[in-house]
């Protein structure tokens, strides 16, 4: 089943592996190996070496000199290449099998006791059949191999929030990543030494067989498998499959919430930081959001954004009744194309030390990294990322994959929080869900209630464009931009939800967006990016009860003049463009909405009633969002 460490792995073509008598002449210094003094760690750990049957095991610590080790090793078997140290120092090129590029959701497997409990949206297995199936195909997987055991932590070592994982693996790729996305080492061990409970997560590659390739989650047994791949979404077991799909089960279970979302922190001239989580499905500028530069205006009236994450949230409900929130990752797994000086800088800066580069085009002149839109000049002498030469003037295909990736450490990043280690996390003051819509969802608009709120999350969509998927304007709803990532039954998630917001005695504020409103040229009529801060700064004055706002069908709506637009050529007319609701298309979006729903049998009757109430406002004539003496102070 599994290659001899003789042969090319597969992404990595043309150049020669290690083989077995040379690759047990790389030695680790005798400091850095250790051992975890937990019984159950250990029996475990046995269990999984007795299946997989590799010729050694080596514990991962974490430490700067062990890192350097296996990036060595990586380099000298060809798994990863050093890039030009001096232009980009610690930083090394990966690529994957080209059949092994992205998240496979067919692939990514629920399996709960019973099949209501994994819910519609997931692919469930029964899970003593899924273990069955699983266990054949890892037997003695690791022959002639190494296993890497990784203990990391998801959030700070003794913060409240964090939890603890062990990745067993036989890919010094997922080791390395695992280092940057996560906190290994000496936190995590003493957690564990102190009988803390971990998510047991098992990766191998095998043979990279996409017919065998499954990613599969045992909730009920805090367990994670994952087989035949090495793409970083499939095998960084601490990510997604964790912070998200294992995580969103034990918060049901717990009392805190695990999401899909970026935290970022707006600090006003007068130093006070307020916080926002905020939900996009693909494609709708998450990261941009999380990494927003103000506008120069803003800027120099003292205005600064700082993030502290961009892509996962863990939420409780502090002793002051408030959200509190933190990113449990320690750094990020970004899309690289379209990454660039204009469109996110402090994320192009992120990626400049200590980065791992995967499926992206390189540059043979100065052995760096390319990507589409990096700059406006294509590489001449390049290498795209299936490693052929490459020109981009001449040729038609990419160069870098379109999910191509990049693995770099948050502490990079240029405007990284003072808040990003901290162990309670921050307060939040507004929660925001977003789509990419064209003509139905207003710029931006408010929930009436936390309930209304949960509605707005639990009904957001988005729309496909031409570049994803050679389809436009299809809609696709993706409740929190969380369908891929809950890990149990999402009508329990949207119950979930509603049960936080009793407990919660000083609830944040929901609010809705769409940057990407159109005119009938299908031009975006919001300039987007930096200017989107103008936005964020009437939700805080809305959650600081400093502004009014008018009521419509859908949720309360800023009056024009409350959203600064000094410096910007929008024109009233385009204003009210933005802000404007087609009573017509929100009634099929409201049909839209009670169907995706009808496939929830248990749907929680609140968001029935919600749906109810859209409706019925429909019916009436919407307010003015210009007549100011429609404005309520609520």
């Amino acid at each position: 089943m599994c290659p001899d460490t003789g042969k090319a792995e597969a992404g990595h073509r043309g150049r020669k592996r290690l083989n077995a008598e040379e690759n047990e002449r790389v030695h680790f210094k005798e400091e850095n190996k250790m051992t975890i003094n937990n019984q159950a760690v250990e029996t475990w750990i046995g269990e999984m070496a007795e299946m997989t049957r590799p010729d050694r095991i080596v514990y991962i610590d974490g430490s700067k000199e062990q890192i350097e080790e296996l990036r060595e090793l990586a380099v000298r078997t060809g798994e990863m290449i050093r890039l030009n140290q001096e232009l980009l120092p610690d930083c090394y090129y990966y690529r994957t099998s080209p059949k092994d590029v992205a998240r496979d959701e067919k692939r990514t497997l629920i399996c709960t006791k019973t099949r209501e409990e994994a819910g519609p949206t997931n692919n469930w297995t029964d899970p003593q059949e899924m273990y069955a199936k699983m266990k054949k195909l890892y037997q003695g997987c690791m022959k002639g191999r190494t296993m890497y055991v990784i203990p990391f932590s998801m959030g700070v070592p003794g913060s409240p929030f964090a939890k603890i994982g062990i990745e067993l693996t036989d890919s010094v790729y997922v080791v390395l990543n695992m280092c940057i996305m996560t906190r290994v080492g000496a936190g995590a061990v003493r957690l564990l030494e102190e009988g803390a409970d971990f998510t047991r997560c098992l990766h191998s590659k095998a043979d990279l067989n996409e017919n065998e390739k499954y990613i599969v989650h045992f909730p009920e047994d805090n367990a994670i498998w994952s087989i035949n791949s090495a793409y970083g979404g499939n095998v960084l077991l601490g990510k997604k499959c964790l912070a998200l799909r294992i995580a969103s089960f034990m918060g049901r279970n717990e009392g805190w919430m695990a999401e899909h979302m970026l935290i970022l922190g707006i600090e006003n001239p007068q130093g006070e930081v307020k916080y926002i989580c905020a939900a996009f499905p693909s494609a709708c500028g998450k990261t941009n959001l999380a990494m927003l530069i103000p506008p120069e205006l803003y800027r120099k009236q003292g205005y600064k954004v700082w993030t502290v994450g961009d892509d996962i949230a863990w939420l409780r409900v502090g002793e002051d009744g408030r959200l509190w929130a933190v990113n449990p990752e320690n750094g990020f797994f970004g899309v690289a194309p379209g990454t660039n000086d204009r469109s996110n800088p402090n994320a192009l800066a992120t990626t400049k030390r200590g980065t791992i580069f995967t499926n992206v085009a390189r540059n043979l002149d100065n052995n760096t990294v390319w990507w589409e839109r990096l700059d406006k000049e294509p590489l001449v002498n390049g290498e795209d990322w299936l490693g052929r030469p490459w020109n981009g003037r001449e040729s038609e295909e990419k160069g870098a994959h379109p999910n191509s990736r990049f693995t770099a450490p948050a502490e990079n990043c240029p405007c990284v929080s003072s808040e990003f280690n901290s162990l309670t996390g921050v307060p939040i003051s507004a929660i925001v869900f977003g789509g990419r819509r064209a003509k139905t969802e207003p710029l931006v608009y408010e929930a009436r209630n936390w309930n209304h709120g949960v509605f707005m999350g639990a009904s957001m969509s988005s729309e496909t464009t031409a570049a994803a998927n050679g389809a436009v304007g299809v809609v696709r709803h993706d409740p929190m931009a969380m369908l891929p990532f809950c890990g149990y039954n999402m009508a329990d998630y949207f119950r979930h939800w509603l049960e936080m917001g009793r407990q919660v005695t000083d609830p944040p504020k929901f609010f809705h967006v769409n940057w990407f409103r159109t005119d009938e040229e299908g031009a975006f009529i919001w300039p987007g990016f930096g200017e989107n801060l103008r936005v964020l700064l009437w939700m805080l004055d809305r959650c600081e009860h400093k502004v009014s706002a008018v009521k419509s069908p859908i949720g309360f709506q800023p009056d024009p003049r409350d959203i600064d637009l000094t410096g910007l050529d929008i024109a009233p007319e385009t204003m009210k463009k933005l802000l404007s609701i087609n009573l017509d298309i929100w009634k099929d979006e409201a049909a839209g909405i009670e169907t995706f729903f009808s496939q929830f049998p248990d749907l929680p009757k609140e968001l029935a009633e919600e749906l109810t109430t859209l409706k019925k406002n429909l019916l009436i004539p919407t307010a003015n969002p210009r007549n100011a003496s429609s404005s309520i102070a609520v």
